[in-house]
């Protein structure tokens, strides 16, 4: 494989090229950002793991440049219900509906072999990424100006190929031994993590630690028609269980381990289709995967030590039951890489830096502890306490069990130490929308011609001729977008210029969030996070003022 001309030191090490690392890598690769992917294994896992994205992912793909290659595998993620001890339902989760506020289905299920190696092949083709697979960590010291890291592996190459290499094992015995420099590092290396072990960063445990099995299985169609069309949960204490719909004849069953039982001898095809007789015969499934696991709720207690930052499952483990654990090391990722620009350019101080853990952990813990919470309701083991579970739940609903969506149980950003306005406001933190707005007679998603740095948008013709002006934003190097359906966007006019891009959305999404908030601008970071909002040009000069602080 041809070896790309990128010099040490690098800008950035990952160590990790799974889901986060990948998007890691590609973020950074999108931004010019020297960066080294270092892994164990050479190769793309080929069984499913995580099962579900939701549109806040599927937007990074986007900004990525592969969410068509990633759409094939993915499929709508069927509504949740629970069941009850008595077999009644007791709770839904669902999808909102249409127009989708950030231009993707909240929620979906995907095939994870084929997406991941989309992500990696990604960001390997960026000039300013290299791989080095079949590498492992094995040490790394830190002093103001950089990180050393003595890295094992195979040989001593440092290539550009997505895959490193036909054998997919970690490095052999006789592995060479080899050190390089970096300005940061960042471990997305998984639940057990070394950085994060080098480092000796603990995890704090949030309460949660119960055995599950984990069974994949690829079912024939005459096992089809037997199948619930909609995702359960079983909340009978007996054994809970889960029920999920993947793409095409992909069926997943997580099922709770009872006291006493050994998750090896758990693992069999004899016990698994024990398990599975409920709904299955084994002539009419595949086996495809079986896994047993520990569901935690784990939060490292520091994301970042100097020039080291951790990500994904290394700094948190939460239970899968809404399907945000790849979500949350996105999340993390697309927070940290454009801060990471920043301060590499000396466009920012270290200090942006610290913002990383401040908003990434407290989210995590909110939602984590949320997850927690779902997951404490359905692994209700006593018959008793699992009635009262029932009534409760149907005394709240009032008779009538409405379908909750799923994204409106992820929190906002929020904080005194979190790189947002400090002036209150219910859209500060939030995830600001993405509507499909019309470009020669035919709609587009509004990322695709605005990109993803900072964004000022208003629906203001003076407001957005005014910011033309604005050194702040010139500054901030930020993209003015304005908003309304008089906008000719084929017009040369005095806002119609380089500087301003002129927008007509097709489905109301942003007039309706501009009403809600009640203002006429909103700034928006790189993430796609709210920064603030403004009802009028003296407000948003402040709050540019504000950012502008917070920035250096």
């Amino acid at each position: 494989m041809e070896n790309k001309a990128v010099s040490e030191p690098f800008d950035v090490v990952v160590v990790g090229f799974g889901p986060a690392g990948a998007t890691c890598a590609g973020l950074l690769g999108s931004m010019g950002v020297r960066t080294l992917v270092i892994d164990r294994v050479r190769s793309v896992y080929d069984k499913p793991r995580a099962f579900a994205l939701d549109h806040e992912t599927m937007r990074v793909f986007q900004n990525l440049g592969i969410v068509d290659k990633v759409l094939p595998h993915t499929a709508p993620f069927t509504p949740s219900e629970y069941y009850g001890v008595d077999g009644r339902l007791i709770k839904r989760l669902g999808a909102m509906p249409p127009p989708y506020p950030l231009g993707w289905p909240p929620n979906v299920v995907f095939t994870q072999p084929p997406v991941e190696q989309i992500m990696r092949s990604a960001a390997a083709a960026h000039d300013s990424v290299q791989l080095s697979l079949g590498t492992e960590l094995i040490g790394l010291e830190q002093d103001a100006s950089g990180v050393r890291l003595r890295l094992r592996g195979d040989d001593g190459r440092v290539d550009g190929g997505a895959d490193g290499g036909a054998d997919g094992g970690p490095a052999g015995a006789g592995a060479k031994v080899r050190e390089l420099s970096a300005r940061y590092v960042i471990g997305c290396d998984g639940a057990t993590s070394t950085v994060r072990g080098l480092l000796d960063m603990p995890l704090e445990d949030l309460g949660f630690d119960e055995p599950w099995l984990v069974v994949d299985v690829q079912v024939n169609e005459s096992g089809l028609g037997k199948l619930p069309d909609v995702s359960i949960q079983y909340c009978e204490p007996a054994r809970p269980t889960t029920y999920l719909i993947g793409p095409g004849n992909h069926r997943r069953w997580e099922i709770m381990l009872l006291a006493g039982e050994d998750p090896r001898t758990m693992e069999s095809e004899t016990e698994i289709w024990k398990l599975l007789s409920r709904w299955l015969k084994p002539d009419e499934a595949s086996l495809w995967r079986v896994a047993s696991y520990r569901f935690h709720a784990l939060v490292a207690r520091d994301w970042r030590r100097g020039r080291v930052f951790i990500a994904g499952d290394a700094a948190h483990q939460q239970p899968p039951f809404t399907g945000q654990g790849m979500c949350q090391g996105v999340r993390d990722v697309a927070n940290l890489s454009w801060k990471l620009q920043r301060v590499l350019s000396g466009k920012s101080g270290d200090a942006l830096l610290d913002t990383y853990q401040a908003e990434r952990a407290a989210h995590v813990r909110r939602l984590t502890t949320l997850i927690k919470n779902i997951g404490l309701l359905i692994c209700e083991r006593d018959p008793v306490a699992a009635k009262q579970r029932d009534a409760r739940l149907l005394e709240e609903a009032g008779g009538e069990i409405k379908t909750v969506p799923r994204q409106d149980l992820i929190p906002p950003l929020a904080g005194a130490a979190c790189l947002l306005s400090p002036l209150a406001h219910a859209a500060k933190g939030t995830i600001f929308p993405q509507p499909r707005v019309m470009r020669a007679g035919a709609p587009v998603l509004m990322d695709d011609l605005a990109g993803s740095g900072f964004r000022v948008v208003v629906k203001d013709r003076q407001l957005a001729a005014a910011l033309c002006a604005n050194v702040l934003v010139a500054r901030m190097e930020a993209r003015i977008v304005l908003l309304g359906t008089d906008v000719d966007v084929d017009a040369d006019t005095d806002v119609a210029a380089v500087s301003v891009l002129c927008i007509n959305e097709s489905d109301g999404v942003l007039a309706r969030w501009f009403s809600r908030h009640a203002c006429v601008a909103a700034i928006v970071r790189p993430d796609h996070y709210v920064y603030g909002v403004a009802a009028g040009a003296e407000q948003l000069d402040a709050q540019l003022s504000l950012l502008d602080v917070a920035m250096k």
